[in-house]
């Protein structure tokens, strides 16, 4: 069996970096054994898969290389902005089938695909030197000012406050402890982020998912929104900051992406929106037999 393959990269910085994507059209007939060898065959950190929905426009499904995961933010934004660029989806508003809820994807007329996600679950504060360890890293490496939480816009993460770029990008991390504490705690990863960034960005991050064969990832689009509700909470981020943020994500990796973010709150100042998006780029299609 041949399946067509696009892929690109979602969330590119000026045309390059970014995170790289596989996305399949008209995949509705495929099985979900089907999808995860074509995910493997692909080897990026996520594929999407696009349907028919009952209940709305489009179903996804997302494979890593070694199971389904309920949502993915980088092959979202990959997946709409090729159905734009392929001229089969004007810019628009789209509701989207996931495994995480039915959610609502945007389209800018300059190709900027906004993916809204559910509203924050902020979860457990966890043992700093747990995390710490796992890292590389003692607990004086961590900001004090902040926890080490579980916070989930779709899918939980643990988000670790770091209190330098350059101890960031230093992180060399025991990939064999952090699986083990992601299925301790029943998260995808770790997102690790610091507010000393060069640009005005209101994080510079880092995400490893090693329980999901992905040791790093260039630019993730849920924890990212995560990440902003998060930082809103704490007081790090003012209302009108927290209504238009960008996250710098994947310069350790040489592959910088921007991850631009917001929330919309009411007149509580209360959360009742979450949106992530960004612009992808290098479009190819390839053949693959599984």
């Amino acid at each position: 069996m041949n399946v067509e393959v696009y892929t690109l990269n979602a969330f590119a910085k000026d045309g390059s970096g970014g995170n790289p994507a596989g996305v399949v059209l008209d995949a509705g007939s495929m099985t979900a054994a089907e999808m995860l060898r074509t995910a493997k065959e692909v080897g990026f950190s996520e594929t999407a898969f696009v349907g028919k929905s009952a209940f709305a426009g489009y179903k996804l499904r997302y494979f890593t290389p070694a199971s389904e995961v309920d949502l993915c933010g980088h092959a979202t934004v990959a997946a709409f902005f090729l159905l734009y660029a392929l001229g089969l989806e004007p810019a628009g508003t789209y509701p989207l089938e996931t495994k995480a809820g039915l959610l609502e994807v945007s389209i800018s007329r300059g190709g900027e695909v906004y993916l809204s996600q559910a509203l924050p679950q902020f979860g457990e504060t966890l043992p700093r030197q747990e995390i710490a360890a796992s890292l590389g890293i003692g607990i004086e490496d961590l900001a004090e000012e902040l926890p080490v939480q579980i916070v989930s816009t779709g899918l939980p993460d643990i988000l670790v406050p770091v209190n330098s770029r350059q101890r960031l990008a230093g992180i060399q991390p025991d990939f064999a402890a952090i699986t083990a504490i992601s299925e301790k705690y029943n998260v995808i990863g770790c997102h690790l982020f610091t507010r000393d960034t060069p640009d005005g960005a209101a994080a510079e991050c880092r995400n490893f998912a090693p329980l999901y064969d992905i040791p790093e990832e260039s630019a993730t689009g849920t924890a990212s929104g995560a990440l902003l509700s998060y930082l809103y909470k704490y007081g790090q981020l003012s209302i009108q900051q927290a209504q238009q943020a960008v996250f710098r994500q994947g310069y350790s990796m040489g592959c910088p992406s921007e991850i631009k973010a917001g929330l919309s709150l009411n007149d509580r100042g209360d959360i009742t929106r979450v949106q992530v998006g960004g612009i992808a780029a290098g479009i190819e299609r390839r053949s693959i037999g599984i």
